[in-house]
């Protein structure tokens, strides 16, 4: 019939078989396939670098990401999976430099670019396998055999053509700006690109002495960047802010700054003040230059510099209120430089080298500061240069520190499509909204223009040829570029250095046109696929159109500013609408302390191993269940495993039960029906509560609710498995093939089949295995695979919500009853005779039945007071009532205490209140004013909330007792059957020995013990067969079972 199941709960071995099952029949091919006519629901994914490795963070980007498309192949829609692989950038060139030897960009040119990219071409593929191993066993569903790669000829066309459309819009613009600029990489990075690699650092500040040109005295200025101040040409103040001129008590000396930090710059009674002004009236004060290596400079460009100006930037929240200016190194001074005219002094080459002339020439600029201080302190121009702890940007990809520097860069103008990006993010579904319409509405507020250009080698080319007559030209496809040109192959490739040789005629004067030598943010690439993955426009318009925009993407946290921008920043600029219809926004994985993994740290955990240890069901399960998708995650093995526990275990159990019994009776489920009519109130409630699962996961599922869905499952399980199968145990075990037995076989087969299609998204492997065994074993025409079948549609008749309304009170009553068996320290196999429930109303018969049999108990009444048996005693709440009445305190304690307690709670319930006298004073406590105890009355205890309270009546008769030793016994002697390794159905002999209460009781009780432990006979005073000593409630005992029959 149905192979048979181990309990084992080592499900990677299974996985792998699993795997190689999907790959053998092409079980993702036949998924796609078979929903061709389905409507499209379109996933992007975004894509990985093949040049670095897969981290433990991948894994959660790919089971969310494979299991939204899975989910929506089983409700019917046509899910295109195309992989892609992002191939360019600085990463790729930092990995070949290493490989070759290399050390920045003079020797890669020295080396040659022809080679150096061919190389790159080879590298970006150094881990290509170790991905598709990775994907295949985190079972993550692409389409890896026909990817679209950024490095292609036809990608980069497409890329063209959406920047020649941009450039035709008057928005693609060279300018000389100040850029977050690499030294190291020798280039400028966008501002998503420093929002990645931010750092605490402790540097040295400096309070600056500015000699004042017609008077004696300084000004002072305060910078975080002392290796500027070669190149300062400027001071700035706040105009509106008050400033004095001081001098110091001790010698006179004379300094101007800020009225508001005097005390914190000089010390407080230390100076006298001399005079006030608003900054306004500094304006044009000159001073002298601090060096003299900018002069010749100055004297070149023929402009003014060392005097005072103006900004409203100025803060007085730290220095002196007085901030130095060089415009070549920052935003603010680049304005200011503007606005005033003065010199442009760039004393930093392209490699952060100090140039010639500074007092630390050849010196990395932010490693010169502590010589440009030691200089400074030999002319007396130190005041002071306080350590300061700050955030500041480093490389994301080789973590050299950034600066600030102008350069030459082309820029796509975001600025003048600020409304329609923040219109069209007002459309995206942001999972959570927090995101969408928090950090990432704030960035689109305060959008800077894009940084497109890279001074790099690998990389998609800046589409523009420039003549020396001052003619620009964007070529947007191959077609145009050979039109234009005399010299261009026709086998073309659309990198440096094949394309830096193509030259066009010039449409205006008739000369050669000459590509500029830059490439492209390598963030364009990854933006531009939901187009360029089709080649469009020059091909598959009507694919494009069908799969655009996307119906789902996710990545993590990190990519707000990264690819959730440039897809959002092209689609507004290309077509004016959202790129993406929903996005779920993933945190990070931590450690178990929730710390951030790192190698150095040495917490980071290796996906392979941890796949290989847990196996990938499991590690997708605790990503589900575990948190909200966008809150970081702490992965630790212990987490995963109580995970795997609780759901896949119980589930693989309860599997593994049915599949047992089912073989014993040859039970083929395709040759019965389930008659609803026929089921009892059981049956009833566990397809009652299935039904309503697959509703709720159904409809969380498709609004991207994944704890809910993985929450809802999890507890269903627990309810078949804890509860319906516990309590239908013996249904199983009885002769023959009654009606009743077939109800219960087809209720739980029912609810196996179903609850693993409803989980199959997210537990694909082991939700297949149970699928081919369960149904493939025994019906060859249904679907091949569980991902090839329907998710489970609900069946509104079967959801009785008063039958499981009911339950639940019943299950809220064992859980009180156990409560109170705990606190009397009675065992669950000792029987008790009596138990009270006060509830709302009484449970039909067959409901106390139950809740009889669940807690051994001989009779449960319901009954509407429980007085006689409980009372209830109250305190003060004492940080409510403290601050209300603190007076009464005393008394309130000491009426609380006197208050006949049965009464004070009727009082309470149908007011609300309790109210006093204390002499005078009016005094009313609410239930949130107390602290309220059940009081229990000796023989009696009781347990429960608001709504329900259960009395154990704990008093056992000399019969109740006995009958609790048969119980006990039982237990004992199939424990030993499982021990000895006996199947269900053998026949045994037991033996008993050196214990007379327990023989007693093994002859009164003999016809029931063996009919419980299938005996044939119960030998007394002897030992035989596997043996082993007890203590029954007191009593030491040997017991003995062999079997009789196999």
């Amino acid at each position: 019939m149905y192979d048979k199941v181990s309990t084992n709960l080592n499900f990677v071995e299974r996985e792998k078989n699993i795997e190689k099952f999907w790959e053998d029949h092409q079980i993702f091919e036949k998924s796609i396939d078979s929903r061709k006519e389905g409507e499209t629901y379109t996933f992007y994914d975004g894509p990985p670098t093949a040049n670095g490795k897969p981290h433990i963070g991948h894994v959660l980007t790919r089971v969310i990401k494979d299991m939204i498309p899975r989910y929506r192949t089983m409700k019917g829609y046509m899910v295109p999976r195309k992989a892609g692989w992002d191939t360019h950038g600085l990463p790729v060139e930092l990995e070949v430099e290493k490989s070759l030897g290399l050390d920045g960009k003079e020797q890669i040119e020295g080396y040659g670019l022809e080679p150096f990219i061919e190389h790159c071409k080879e590298s970006v593929w150094k881990y290509k396998g170790m991905w598709e191993d990775f994907s295949s066993t985190v079972g993550f569903w692409a389409d890896m055999e026909d990817p679209y790669v950024t490095y292609h000829n036809e990608y980069i066309e497409s890329e063209w053509w959406a920047l020649k459309k941009i450039w035709d819009r008057g928005l693609l613009y060279k300018g000389f700006k100040i850029v977050p600029y690499c030294p190291r990489c020798g280039t400028p990075l966008s501002s998503h690109e420093v929002a990645q690699g931010y750092k605490d650092v402790k540097e040295r500040s400096a309070i600056v002495k500015f000699k004042l040109k017609d008077e004696e005295g300084f000004v002072l200025a305060w910078t975080t960047t002392p290796w500027t101040l070669p190149s300062n040409v400027g001071l700035c103040v706040n105009p509106n802010e008050n400033y004095v001129k001081v001098a110091m008590k001790e010698d006179g000396t004379v300094y101007y700054l800020a009225e508001a930090l005097c005390d914190a710059v000089l010390g407080a009674d230390t100076y006298e003040v001399k005079e006030r002004y608003k900054g306004k009236e500094l304006e044009y004060k000159e001073y002298e230059p601090l060096f003299d290596c900018a002069l010749e400079i100055c004297k070149k460009q023929k402009k003014k510099a060392y005097y005072i100006t103006c900004g409203d930037f100025v803060t007085l929240t730290d220095g002196t209120g007085v901030v130095h200016i060089a415009p070549a190194f920052g935003e603010d001074d680049s304005r200011i430089g503007r606005e005033y005219s003065l010199p442009f002094v760039q004393l930093v080459n392209s490699k952060g080298e100090m140039e010639e002339g500074t007092p630390c020439a050849g010196v990395f600029c932010k490693k010169a500061d502590p010589m440009v201080l030691q200089s400074l302190k030999e002319k007396g121009l130190l005041l002071s240069a306080p350590v300061f702890e700050h955030s500041y940007p480093h490389c994301w990809r080789c973590d050299t520190p950034l600066i600030y520097y102008a350069r030459e860069s082309w820029f796509i103008q975001m600025t003048a499509v600020k409304e329609d990006l923040i219109r069209n993010n007002n459309t995206i579904n942001w999972i959570p909204e927090s995101i969408g319409k928090g950090r990432f509405g704030d960035w689109l507020e305060n959008v800077p223009d894009w940084g497109i250009s890279r001074n790099r080698y690998w990389g998609t080319p800046l589409n523009i040829w420039e003549c020396e007559c001052g003619c620009q030209h964007s070529i947007g496809s191959i077609e145009e570029l050979k039109s234009m040109s005399d010299n261009c192959p026709d086998d073309i490739e659309l990198h440096r250095p094949y394309i830096d040789s193509v030259t066009i005629t010039c449409p205006e004067c008739g000369k050669e046109m000459h590509r500029v030598p830059e490439v492209i943010d390598c963030w364009f690439d990854s933006g531009a696929m939901p187009f360029a993955q089709h080649h469009y426009p020059f091909e598959n318009k009507d694919l494009f159109e069908q799969q655009f925009p996307a119906d789902f993407i996710s990545e993590a946290v990190d990519q707000t500013r990264g690819w959730f921008y440039s897809l959002l920043a092209i689609s507004t600029l290309i077509f004016n609408k959202a790129p993406y219809k929903n996005v779920i926004v993933m945190g990070h994985v931590q450690d178990e302390n929730g710390q951030k993994m790192s190698k150095s740290k040495g917490n980071a955990v290796d996906p392979f191993d941890a796949l290989e240890t847990y196996g990938a069901d499991a590690i997708r399960w605790y990503f589900y269940v575990n948190s909200a998708p966008w809150l970081p995650n702490r992965f630790h093995g212990k987490a995963v495993m109580e995970g795997q526990r609780k759901f896949m275990g119980t589930l693989w159990n309860t599997y593994a039960f049915f599949v047992l019994y089912a073989n014993i009776d040859n039970f083929d489920a395709t040759e019965y029906k389930l008659e609803y009519d026929k089921l009892p109130v059981m049956d009833k409630w566990l397809l009652s509560k299935l039904n309503t699962l697959v509703k709720e996961v159904d409809d969380d599922l498709a609004n991207y609710r994944i704890p809910e869905a993985a929450r809802a499952l999890q507890d269903f399980v627990d309810d078949m498995s804890n509860w319906y199968v516990r309590r239908s145990r013996e249904r199983f075990w009885a002769k023959g093939m009654e009606q009743d037995k077939i109800n219960a076989y087809m209720t739980l087969y029912t609810a196996l089949v179903t609850v693993c299609k409803a989980a199959a998204p997210m537990v694909p492997f082991m939700t297949e295995d149970i699928y081919q065994n369960l149904v493939r074993k025994i019906d060859k025409d249904a679907p091949e695979s569980i991902h090839l079948c329907d998710f489970p549609a609900a069946d509104e008749n079967c959801i009785d919500k008063e039958l499981e309304s009911r339950m639940d009170e019943v299950l809220k009553i064992v859980v009180f009853g156990r409560a109170a068996r705990n606190t009397a320290n009675i065992k669950n196999r000792q029987p008790i005779g009596k138990m009270f429930v006060k509830a709302e109303k009484a449970l039909p018969e067959f409901y106390q039945e139950i809740i009889e049999d669940e807690l051994n108990v001989k009779e449960v009444i319901f009954t509407s007071d429980v007085r006689d048996f409980t009372s209830y005693s109250f305190k003060p709440q004492l940080k409510t009532v403290g601050p209300k009445y603190g007076k009464q305190l005393g008394s309130i304690k000491k009426a609380l205490a006197e208050i006949d307690g049965n009464k004070a709670m009727d009082t309470l319930n149908e007011s609300g209140s309790l109210t006093f006298d204390f002499d005078g004073a009016n005094v009313v406590l609410t239930k949130e004013d107390l602290l309220i105890d059940t009081a229990q009355v000796e023989g009696y205890i009781s347990e429960g909330d608001n709504s329900i309270t259960v009395v154990l009546d704990t008093n056992l008769t000399p019969e109740l007792v006995e009958e609790g030793f048969v119980r006990e016994i039982i237990s004992k002697i199939q424990t030993m059957r499982k021990e000895a390794g006996f199947e269900v159905m053998n026949h045994i002999n037991v033996f008993q020995d050196e214990n007379e209460v327990i023989a007693g009781i093994l002859k009164k009780y003999t016809d029931e013990i063996k009919g419980e432990v299938l005996a044939d006979n119960i030998m007394l005073g002897q030992t035989g067969g596997y043996a082993k000593e007890w203590n029954i409630n007191g009593e030491k005992v040997m017991l003995g079972v062999e079997k009789t029959t196999d």
